[in-house]
């Protein structure tokens, strides 16, 4: 489906990775993982083709269709919610828009014995049957059933997009992308802006999905619930075993600890070896043996053990000047998208040195 072969880039002379190379098949559910700044987004843009790497080469059919959920989104004001998703199907819409010109000029001609006539009957009659195959006939069905999984309710369907908050709204852009015949989706932290029923839902659609799905995700259960393959991205290589992320976790440590075990047999093999090479190559008699030792010794493949990325960033925020113990104070503060009352009149109040989620 997708080839990656020898792929690398760089920023400033440091590769976020370098030479990584794998294959993307129909089935395939990865979670791409890996520490932040990693390259994770970034490589995510290369499969979309959005960026280009500064070598390497990817290779797919010319057919192959690929999605991609990003962060940031723009929408065209004054759409409905049902108008914007239905902007997934292009195709269908201008079929649509040609049946239309076609009927309209049916209904208003007179001349019914003319050729052209004749042509725009047999236009209109291809017309109708392209569309049924594309989907014509069920897609305001089939996005109606995405929107109510994906927490909207019949009653949002007429509102304008701009009354939903950033999070509502990419929930639309979601079922855009799930909507459209795609191949591939990269989905790009897709449960931020998702409840509990939602994020089940979604699982159980990517579940059978029948083509290949990339996930970025700091939702530990939802990669372990979605995904059948990890490839981790560290220290400019990739680790890419066909386990979901849990897994995969246990499958590396497991590994690395072979490793280890293995490079510390080897090194007691190599310090018996040269204690040999140094004890013969003090007697001429046994000089062509340490010879034949060290060319041994030079052969060797050394194991390396996988390193891990233990890089921390650490934030110091100094206070410039001591505040009072109550540091925000809210007082029935109401907020509101449209007809969604989202706040109520909330009260709170927040002391230093407590340490608040939301």
């Amino acid at each position: 489906m997708l080839n990656i072969y020898n792929l690398s880039v760089s920023f400033q002379g440091e590769y976020l990775f370098e030479e990584i190379s794998f294959q993307l098949k129909g089935g395939d559910r990865v979670g791409l993982i890996g520490k932040n700044g990693a390259g994770k987004s970034t490589l995510l843009k290369i499969l979309s083709k959005e960026m280009q790497p500064d070598t390497g080469e990817m290779a797919s059919d010319k057919s192959i269709k690929i999605g991609f959920l990003k962060q940031d989104i723009d929408f065209v004001q004054g759409r409905t919610v049902l108008e914007e998703a239905y902007e997934a199907f292009e195709e269908i819409k201008n079929v649509e828009q040609k049946m239309d010109d076609i009927n309209h000029q049916l209904a208003t001609r007179t001349d019914y014995e003319s050729d052209s006539y004749h042509d725009l009957i047999v236009a209109i009659s291809d017309l109708t049957h392209h569309y049924e195959i594309i989907g014509g006939y069920n897609y305001q069905g089939e996005t109606e059933k995405i929107l109510q999984g994906l927490g909207f309710k019949r009653e949002d369907f007429q509102k304008k997009t701009e009354t939903f908050s950033g999070g509502w709204r990419m929930r639309i852009e979601l079922a855009k992308l799930l909507l459209q015949t795609n191949d591939i989706l990269l989905l790009d932290e897709p449960t931020n802006h998702l409840d509990i029923e939602s994020i089940i839902w979604l699982e159980g659609f990517l579940t059978n999905f029948p083509g290949a799905v990339v996930i970025v995700s700091h939702d530990k259960m939802f990669l372990n619930n979605v995904t059948n393959r990890t490839i981790e991205i560290s220290l400019g290589r990739i680790y890419d075993y066909n386990k979901p992320y849990s897994q995969y976790l246990v499958l590396r440590q497991e590994l690395r600890e072979q490793q280890l075990a293995s490079q510390k047999n080897q090194e007691k093999q190599i310090q018996q070896t040269e204690r040999l090479i140094e004890k013969f190559r003090a007697k001429a008699s046994k000089a062509s043996m340490a010879q034949s030792l060290i060319k041994k010794l030079d052969k060797v493949d050394r194991i390396e053990v996988d390193e891990d990325d233990n890089a921390v960033m650490r934030l110091r925020f100094p206070i410039s000047i001591q505040p009072g113990r109550v540091v925000v104070e809210a007082h029935k503060v109401s907020k509101n998208y449209g007809d969604n009352h989202v706040l109520d009149k909330v009260e709170m109040a927040i002391e230093r040195g407590i340490k608040t989620a939301f």
